[in-house]
């Protein structure tokens, strides 16, 4: 059934990522078309719960639409479902009921801007778990380690937003942050701190090589032996409910049969994206999947099978230059791929750029931007959307 709201606002995503690196929770940013327009909240929380049911998985709700927010703080989202309230609007005495009211029914608030004890009511501070602060407004950002100005307290702990790179991760999280929302992947390159070509992102790269030579299966296997872990994530891969198989796979050799070099291709390219031990690059591999996810969700039964494979293998790719430390030119001469992802990956050409860059918006932009991309493909923001809660749901089943 289709679901009007979806033909209205942008859905774009990000994670929110605690001090362990681990993404706790998705933040889905959810922007109007045209301001104003009235839209249905009991809507939008039927697509979500498609995605993320009742005890399932965390969602944070930051909704740009001042109507359709109104709307939501007075319906009942689920209890995994977490929703941002601006602070002007948690300020307005004629919400301190609403407000009130939700957090009686247990639903997690979130203040989103810096608090103001003197303009916010007193009797609403309790309502809310936590606080976010953009990055950008944090009057604690330029203090020395282990410093606080006596006058800027907090009575509440707080997330940070509008992180952009691992430096102010990591700063982020010595003033206190108990998570930070966005994509910390910005000069990740020089950043990091860790060694390219670890062991196991080694031996994918050589069994990439081999799967694409259509090696005989006893010389994958012998590559494969060299690393169990990595045969251990394969598997549970290719035996999770987002690949769709009828039958269990009890091993590497029943995987090819079964699959074929060009299917399992596919797997290598995603097991390489999320090789890395480095944790600062857990938000890397958390977006190149969904990338990849989120390019083969949009292509959809308009493309054939060996498109799909391309877009798929080109998304989760997109920032394997992150992962190794090296540019795409130099990184693809070693790893095989095709021409066409080729182009977009280093030439930032060809007929798969267009949906590379529709996937890098839905990551941080609002409804003009995106809908502007998903034009270009001559596509609607209803089937986007329905495209970026396809990826969260098949994204879900594979963690």
């Amino acid at each position: 059934m289709e679901i009007d709201v979806l033909r209205h606002i942008a859905l774009s995503y990000s994670p929110m990522i605690d001090r362990n690196r681990a993404v706790v929770a998705t933040r889905l940013t959810v922007s109007a078309l045209k301001p104003g327009s009235v839209l249905q909240a009991d809507e939008l929380l039927q697509a979500i719960a498609q995605v993320w049911p009742e005890g399932g998985a965390r969602v944070s709700l930051n909704i740009m639409s001042e109507n359709l927010l109104n709307d939501l703080m007075r319906a009942k989202p689920l209890a995994n479902v977490m929703v941002e309230v601006p602070s002007f609007i948690a300020s307005d005495p004629a919400n301190t009921a609403v407000i009130q009211q939700l957090h009686k029914n247990g639903t997690t608030l979130l203040l989103h801007g810096r608090p103001f004890p003197t303009s916010l009511p007193r009797e609403l501070l309790p309502c809310f778990k936590y606080s976010i602060i953009d990055l950008s407004d944090d009057r604690r950002k330029n203090e020395a380690p282990g410093h606080s100005d006596p006058g800027v307290t907090r009575s509440i702990g707080f997330i940070q937003s509008g992180v952009r790179t691992v430096a102010e991760m990591e700063a982020s999280f010595g003033r206190g942050a108990l998570a930070i929302l966005g994509w910390p992947i910005e000069n990740v390159i020089s950043s990091s701190g860790a060694k390219a070509g670890q062991p196991d992102m080694a031996v994918l790269v050589e069994l990439i090589r081999r799967v694409d030579a259509a090696d005989e299966i006893e010389k994958l296997e012998a590559v494969l032996k060299r690393d169990p872990s990595l045969a251990f994530q394969l598997m549970r891969y290719i035996n999770s409910p987002a690949f769709g198989l009828s039958v269990e796979i009890s091993s590497f050799r029943h995987a090819i049969m079964l699959l074929g070099y060009k299917r399992l291709k596919r797997w290598l390219a995603l097991l390489l994206a999320t090789a890395s031990k480095d944790a600062n690059m857990r938000p890397v591999m958390f977006a190149s999947v969904r990338r990849g996810l989120f390019m083969e969700q949009l292509v959809g039964s308009a493309g054939d099978e060996e498109m799909r494979s391309e877009v798929f293998i080109c998304g989760v790719f997109s920032l394997l230059d992150r992962l190794f430390h090296k540019p795409f030119d130099e990184l693809l001469k070693t790893i095989p791929v095709p021409e066409r992802v080729y182009q977009a990956l280093v030439d930032g050409s060809g007929p798969y750029q267009p949906y590379l860059e529709l996937a890098k918006a839905v990551e941080t932009e609002t409804a003009p931007v995106i809908n502007e991309h998903a034009e270009h493909l001559l596509m609607t923001l209803a089937e986007t959307n329905r495209a970026v809660l396809g990826t969260l749901t098949a994204a879900g089943q594979l963690e």
